[in-house]
C-alpha cells in the first residue's frame, strides 16, 4: 500500500487551496492552530467561517481575552459562526454531507460579491464521530467533497478539526488521508537553521536542523519554557541533523534541574545525534532517557 504524501505547514503557512487536517491531542493544542488560524483571517480582510454549535466568544482566538470585538466582525459579515442545525443537519437532525457543501460552497461565492480577498473555513467533526450510529463513510465522502471543493480553489482555505481521542486509530488514518495539508502550530524559533517546533502529548519540542553554539541560548529558553509546570519532557530529535558537545552538555544541565524521577526524554534518536551522544557516554548524561524509537512514517498527523 502506498504511502500517503502529505504537505506539511505550520498554521500560518496555510494558503488558498488547502484541505488541511488537524488532529489535536487537547485543548491547548487546538487552541494554539485555530486561534492563529482565525485571527489571521481577521486581520487581513479575509473572510472566516466557523461551522460549531459553540458560543463564538468561545472559540479559539476570540472573545474579550485576545481582544476581539466579536459583535463587530459579525456584523460586517466578516465573521460567520454558522450552527450545525443549519450548515449540516437535515430536518430530522441527521448529518447532510451535501448540504455541507452547499453551505460552504454559498459563503465563498458571497465572499467574493463581499470584497474580501479569501475565505478561512474550520469546523470541528468530533461530535459526529462521537454520535450514536455515527457513520465514518458518511464523514469520509464529506471530506472528499470538501477537498474537491477546496483543492482548485484561488479563495478557500479548510482546516477539519478532530479530537484525537474521538475515534480509533484506523478511523484517524482514513480521516488523514482524506486531506492533502497537514497544519501544525508556528514554530517557536525558525531562522533556516535551527527550527524548535511545541509538541503536545507527549509534552516537549520538536528540534530540526543544527543545533551549534550560536543558537545554544534560544535552545535553552524555549527548553526551559516548555518544562515548567510539566513533570516529563520529551524532545523529538529525529529531524535533528547535527548537535555539537555544547548543545548535548545543555540539555544534560537542564536535566539535573528536573525531579530525579522525571529525566529528559530523548525519542526517535537521528542517528548522527546518537552517534554523539554514544561517543560521549549515556552513563555520563543520567538526566537523559532514551525514548521512542523509530520513525514516525505512517502516524503523521493522527498524533
Amino acid at each position: 500500500m502506498d504511502t500517503p504524501w502529505f504537505a506539511k505547514r505550520p498554521v500560518s503557512g496555510v494558503r488558498p487551496g488547502d484541505h488541511g487536517w488537524l488532529a489535536y491531542s487537547g485543548p491547548e493544542e487546538r487552541d494554539r492552530v485555530i486561534g492563529p488560524f482565525v485571527q489571521e483571517g481577521l486581520q487581513t480582510n479575509e473572510k472566516v467561517v466557523y461551522v460549531t454549535d459553540a458560543p463564538p466568544e468561545r472559540l479559539p482566538g476570540l472573545g474579550e481575552r485576545h481582544r476581539i470585538d466579536v459583535d463587530a466582525y459579525r456584523r460586517t459579515g466578516q465573521l460567520r459562526v454558522i450552527s450545525r442545525q443549519e450548515a449540516c443537519l437535515d430536518r430530522y437532525g441527521g448529518f447532510a454531507p451535501a448540504m455541507m457543501v452547499d453551505t460552504l460552497g454559498h459563503e465563498v461565492d458571497q465572499a467574493f460579491d463581499q470584497g474580501f480577498r479569501a475565505v478561512r473555513i474550520t469546523t470541528d467533526y468530533s461530535w459526529l464521530l462521537t454520535e450514536p450510529g455515527s457513520d465514518l463513510g458518511q464523514m469520509l465522502g464529506c471530506e472528499h467533497r470538501v477537498g474537491d471543493a477546496v483543492s482548485p480553489s484561488t479563495m478557500a482555505m479548510a482546516i477539519c478539526q478532530i479530537d484525537q481521542h474521538a475515534c480509533p486509530r484506523e478511523e484517524l488514518i482514513a480521516l488523514r488521508d482524506t486531506h492533502e495539508v497537514l497544519v501544525e502550530v508556528n514554530p517557536e524559533f525558525d531562522d533556516g537553521i535551527l527550527k524548535i517546533v511545541r509538541t503536545f502529548e507527549p509534552d516537549g519540542l520538536r528540534v530540526e536542523g543544527e543545533l551549534d553554539a550560536a543558537r545554544h541560548a534560544v535552545f535553552a529558553e524555549q527548553l526551559t519554557q516548555v518544562s515548567k509546570e510539566r513533570r516529563r519532557v520529551h524532545l523529538d530529535l529525529s529531524r535533528l541533523a547535527f548537535i555539537d558537545l555544547g548543545g548535548l552538555h545543555l540539555m544534560a544541565r537542564h536535566a539535573t534541574v528536573l525531579p530525579a524521577s522525571e529525566p529528559l526524554v530523548l525519542d526517535r534518536l537521528a542517528p548522527s545525534v546518537e552517534s554523539v551522544i554514544e561517543m560521549v557516554g549515556w552513563h555520563r548524561l543520567p538526566g537523559l532517557t532514551r525514548g521512542e524509537e523509530g520513525p514516525l512514517s505512517g502516524t503523521e498527523g493522527i498524533g
